[in-house]
């Protein structure tokens, strides 16, 4: 009898624990996976240019950073994304506006003959702003098509 005592004693038992989670692990890292790669983007945007659609190719990708960082005839100062950001905080003070679900943020790039078309619409609870340019990627000339783009190519190139 003694020696059958001595031989349950030296077996370890199993966790209910660890045998719990060697089932359920990989299910566990696919939820884990499935957050970081959609939940968490969407919680982290905060500012404009993370707003931007990702769909864009290369070319327009370039387009669309050579105009968002114009920064007028002197080069220094307020760029044309900062502006923009800077008008948005100002229209929704003290909120996180991109974080609200009824805040859309699109922009279209188009070609027309040498010349680019881009459309920035930023829309919210508040109503739709756009903001459109015409830009000549050999002279590299931006050219606004409406008051809002206009608004924000003066900011830009008159600010000190």
């Amino acid at each position: 009898m003694k020696k059958d005592n001595k031989k349950e004693e030296k077996q370890p038992k199993k966790s209910d624990f660890k045998v719990f989670l060697k089932k359920r692990a990989p299910i566990y890292l696919g939820i884990i996976a499935l957050l970081v790669v959609f939940v968490i983007p969407e919680l982290t945007k905060g500012d404009l240019h993370s707003s931007f659609p990702n769909n864009l190719t290369d070319d327009q990708k370039q387009i669309v950073e050579t105009i968002m960082s114009y920064n007028g005839p002197n080069k220094k100062g307020l760029t044309v994304i900062d502006a923009i950001s800077e008008q948005i905080a100002t229209d929704y003070p003290n909120e996180k506006i991109y974080k609200d679900k009824k805040t859309k943020v699109n922009l279209d790039v188009s070609s027309i003959e040498n010349m680019y078309e881009v459309i920035l619409t930023f829309e919210s609870y508040k109503g739709v702003k756009e903001y459109a340019w015409d830009f000549n990627p050999v002279t590299q000339e931006i050219k606004p098509k409406n008051p809002n783009a206009k608004h924000i190519i003066d900011l830009v190139n008159y600010y000190d």
